[in-house]
C-alpha cells in the first residue's frame, strides 16, 4: 500500500470555491491500473487542537509505489492536473508527502 498526501493552505474566505472545483473536477482516475481511492480531507481540528479553515489534504492511495508513479507520468495525470489554476485560492504550493505503508488493518 503507498499513500500520496498533498497539502493545501486554502484562503479561508475561498474555501468553499475550492472545494467546488475538487467536486466538479474530471478525475481521470477511472481504471488506472493500481489506483485504490482518493479523499479530500479538511482539517477540523480535535483533541485540543483548534480547526484550521483553511488547511486541505488530497490523500490518495495505491497499490503500490510502482502503481503510483506509473500514474503521475502518465496522460491521465496531465489531463488531471490541467484543468484550470488555483491562483488566488491557495496561500501558497501545495506540500507534497508520500508515505510506504508498514502496517495495514481492514475493519
Amino acid at each position: 500500500m503507498f499513500i500520496a498526501m498533498n497539502r493545501f493552505q486554502v484562503v479561508p474566505e475561498k474555501a468553499e470555491e475550492f472545494e467546488r472545483i475538487w467536486a466538479e473536477r474530471e478525475t481521470h482516475l477511472d481504471g488506472v491500473p493500481g489506483f485504490v481511492r482518493f479523499a479530500l480531507l479538511r482539517n477540523g481540528g480535535g483533541h485540543g487542537t483548534p480547526p484550521n479553515p483553511g488547511e486541505y489534504v488530497s490523500h490518495s492511495t495505491w497499490e503500490s509505489r510502482e502503481a503510483f508513479f506509473a500514474w503521475a507520468n502518465s496522460d491521465a495525470f496531465k489531463k488531471g492536473h490541467a484543468q484550470g489554476s488555483l491562483m488566488g485560492i491557495l496561500e501558497g504550493p501545495p506540500t507534497v508527502t508520500l508515505y510506504d505503508a508498514v502496517l495495514e488493518q481492514d475493519a
